[in-house]
């Protein structure tokens, strides 16, 4: 897109007409260049949103994660979740060590995402893997610090 060598190419979900997979760094992404020249997106609109905070977020907040943020690849449609009406920083995708490690506060939100209890809850967690299936994606508030996030597999 800039015709700059800077070392990293996104890897990521591109949605565009043309094919741009491998040939976007992150500053092209970060400053709108590739949503203005290609009308390239990284994460879908309608996919914007669910994760404890309101569901009506203004337009600017949706166009910047859609055209201006690097997105992730999921098993399944990926979620970009909210909080205090605003979008949530995505900490990655996490396995159960992973999930473990960041505390109690993110084990409880991907478990209170899927619902399961007691040796159902046990089981699942014990077979996260970040680079395999199923996954946690993981997301955390900046205004109030919460935890949330989902789970999926393929």
């Amino acid at each position: 897109c800039c015709q700059q060598s800077r070392g990293y190419i996104y890897v990521g979900p591109v949605f565009a007409e043309e094919e741009l997979d491998d040939s976007l760094c992150p500053w092209c992404i970060a400053d709108g260049t590739a949503h203005q020249k290609f009308g390239a997106e990284f994460t879908d609109r309608s996919a914007i949103g669910d994760g404890g905070g309101s569901n009506h977020l203004a337009p600017q907040i949706v166009d910047e994660i859609a055209t201006k943020t690097p997105g992730f690849s999921g098993w399944q449609q990926e979620r970009w979740l909210t909080c205090c009406d605003d979008a949530a920083i995505f900490l990655g995708r996490y396995g159960r060590h992973d999930l473990v490690a960041a505390g109690s506060d993110a084990v409880k939100a991907i478990q209170d995402e899927c619902g399961m209890t007691g040796s159902a809850w046990e089981q699942y967690l014990a077979v996260l893997d970040r680079d395999g299936s199923p996954s946690a994606y993981l997301f955390r508030c900046d205004s109030c610090g919460r935890f949330s996030g989902y789970s999926d597999c393929d």
